[in-house]
């Protein structure tokens, strides 16, 4: 049987990325269909089945497919701080309650059927295939906490210090 890989080339201009390759498998069923979201129109998806609205575009990156400006990579501390930031200046899409999510939370927009990025690329699209933080400390370590590798949905430790990418999330916990 033959499997079908489905290619889609996005172009990232502006953000200091020359481009990242999507490769999906049709014979793996989607994690993270696009019918599973509702797209709200202002930079937010709600996804159904979780009840969490999560911003379309990664920290750094806008506009409706997300390709103004350079998505950028922050310490965990600095991550944390942007939501702050972010809802102290008036928030986002009308709401001010945006935070980082939970590792579980993170781990429930990861699409299996695809890689680099492993993300559902139609609900967010120019997502960088690299580290994206969570919320989540890691229980053996002040210093570690823990992220998702959206380059093929896997799950790791890092060092607080360590430069990460970082999606919002509101809803939930």
């Amino acid at each position: 049987m033959n499997k079908l890989t489905v290619i889609v080339m996005c172009m990232l201009t502006g953000s200091g990325q020359a481009f990242a390759a999507e490769n999906c498998v049709n014979t793996i069923t989607a994690s993270t269909p696009t019918v599973d979201f509702v797209d709200n129109g202002d930079g937010t998806v709600m996804h159904t089945k979780t009840g969490l609205m999560w911003k379309k575009c990664s920290e750094g990156l806008g506009g409706a497919t997300c390709t103004t400006g350079a998505a950028t990579a922050h310490d965990w501390q600095a991550a944390l701080q942007l939501a702050e930031t972010l809802n102290n200046g008036g928030g986002f899409a009308s709401y001010n309650d945006w935070r980082v999510p939970n590792l579980k939370e993170l781990h429930s927009i990861v699409e299996r059927q695809c890689v680099n990025p492993a993300i559902n690329a139609t609900i967010f699209p120019a997502t960088v295939s690299a580290q994206y933080w969570s919320a989540s400390p890691y229980a053996g370590s002040n210093s570690d906490v823990w992220h998702v590798t959206f380059n093929n949905g896997s799950d790791f430790i890092s060092d607080k210090s360590a430069s990460r990418y970082v999606r919002l999330v509101r809803g939930g916990q």
